[in-house]
Order: C-alpha cells, then sequence, then structure tokens
C-alpha cells in the first residue's frame, strides 16, 4: 500500500486540467508581487501565490518553509521520513512551453538512494511537472493504475509527469522510466557529491525534454511542484529550492 501511496502522490501533481488560454504573456514567473502575498504566507513572499501543500495520505508530511541561503530567499524542505509536495496548478499550452529555471541549494545525499531503483527512489529535491494529454492513449494497464491513484487521491493524475531531480550516482541526462508506470519519467540533471553546499542553477527547454523523455509531443503543462522525499530509505534530509520560472505561464 505505501508503494502506491507513493505513485499516486507523484502522479496526482496538481486537480483538474488546464483550459485554453487567449493570450499568452511573453515571459511571466510563477512569483507574484511580495506586496499582494498573503502575509502569514512566507512562502508565497518567495514562490508567489497558488503554492499549496499536498500530503499524501498515510506519510510523514516534509515540511517546507523559508529560510535564506548566501544570501538567497529560499524554500527549505525537511523531510524526516517523510514525503510530500507543495505544488502550483498552472496553464501553459504547448505551443507556448519554454523554458523552466529553477535552482536548488543541496547540503547533503541519502547515499542509498537509487532513481534506478524502484523502493530507494527517494531524493532531497525534485522539481515535478505535470502534463495533460489524450487519456484515449492510454495502456490497459495505466488505465487501472490510474483509476486506482484516483480512488486513492480523490485526483485524476495527470497524463504525464516529468521529473527533475538530483541522484547520488546516476548520469548526468539519463532519463529513467518509473517502474511501475511508463506515465512517470525523471531526468537527472545533478549528480554525485562534487555540487554539494552550492547553489545549483538549471534552465531547461520544457518541450524539449519532454519529448525526449516520452518521444512524443507533450501536451498542456497543468502543474509544478516541488518535492523533498526520504520515506522510502528513512531517512532525514533538508534542502533548499529557490524560485521557479516558467515562460508562457498563464496564471490560474
Amino acid at each position: 500500500m505505501a508503494v502506491l501511496w507513493r505513485l499516486a502522490g507523484m502522479a496526482a501533481v496538481v486537480l483538474g486540467t488546464g483550459c485554453a488560454s487567449t493570450s499568452v504573456p511573453e515571459r511571466v514567473d510563477i512569483r507574484s508581487d511580495p506586496a499582494v502575498a498573503a502575509p502569514e504566507q512566507d512562502i508565497g513572499r518567495i514562490m508567489g501565490a497558488g503554492w499549496q501543500p499536498f500530503h499524501l495520505p498515510g506519510k510523514r508530511q516534509t515540511r517546507y518553509s523559508t529560510a535564506s541561503v548566501q544570501g538567497v530567499q529560499a524554500v527549505r524542505a525537511d523531510a524526516v521520513r517523510s514525503a510530500s509536495m507543495l505544488r502550483r496548478k498552472v496553464n501553459v499550452q504547448p505551443e507556448a512551453l519554454g523554458q523552466i529555471r529553477f535552482s536548488w541549494w543541496v547540503p547533503g545525499l541519502m547515499q542509498q538512494a537509487r532513481v534506478k531503483e524502484p523502493g530507494l527512489e527517494d531524493s532531497p529535491v525534485r522539481i515535478v511537472l505535470a502534463f495533460d494529454g489524450d487519456r484515449s492513449r492510454l495502456s490497459a494497464r495505466n488505465r487501472v493504475l490510474f483509476d486506482l491513484m484516483h480512488t486513492l487521491t480523490g485526483e485524476e493524475p495527470p497524463y504525464a509527469t516529468l521529473m527533475y531531480v538530483w541522484d547520488p550516482e546516476a548520469q548526468l541526462g539519463e532519463v529513467v522510466t518509473a517502474g511501475r508506470t511508463d506515465r512517470v519519467r525523471t531526468i537527472v540533471v545533478d549528480s554525485g557529491v562534487e555540487n554539494l553546499k552550492a547553489w545549483r542553477r538549471h534552465e531547461r527547454d520544457i518541450a524539449e525534454d519532454y519529448r525526449r523523455a516520452f518521444g512524443e509531443d507533450p501536451g498542456p503543462l497543468i502543474g509544478v511542484a516541488l518535492m523533498s522525499d526520504s520515506d522510502n530509505t528513512a531517512s532525514d534530509i533538508h534542502a533548499f529550492y529557490g524560485p521557479v520560472y516558467l515562460s508562457g505561464l498563464t496564471p490560474r
């Protein structure tokens, strides 16, 4: 059952699906003006309005708070044998997909974690992207799994989920397909211990990465999330995220 909750949580990044936009700004970031962010939501001052925690039933919650690291305002994730997300709905149509920019600062890794090994696929940091798509193309196996995830979480899972992670040993750029569904795929953007305790900044072409990972054109991007998890390895870790920027974003 724990395995099913984990998979359901990774796939159920966002409620509902995106809707078409009549106008797409040239470039917008996920953050909002700090002056209009709710004062009780410190994370909103860094990430912008609309970010909400998503808890996995039966799992301890990763705690997301605010911090400053080397002069950079950041979201701190404390995962104590836990798994949960901080997520936000978006609506970016396929023709408007552009770049995603994100950064993270990781002080240490869980050496026993392995993105390629089911049951050990924890990560101190990950960016999760959720996409809509033509669900009639899902395999019979995936339809059954999606129905189960819907029952477990009360949410319809995305058609496809693409993640960026830091892994102790996987090769940079490696694409890993989840063992239980091919609708969840991961790209390793940091590996090993060489760049620990330093800000790592990444800019990725979303559509290009999606095509490389899935071998097909992407549908609308409907959700983005941060996820730090350590439940599979029963570890205690913490890490930090900088703001996330998307081009072609229409806030929902």
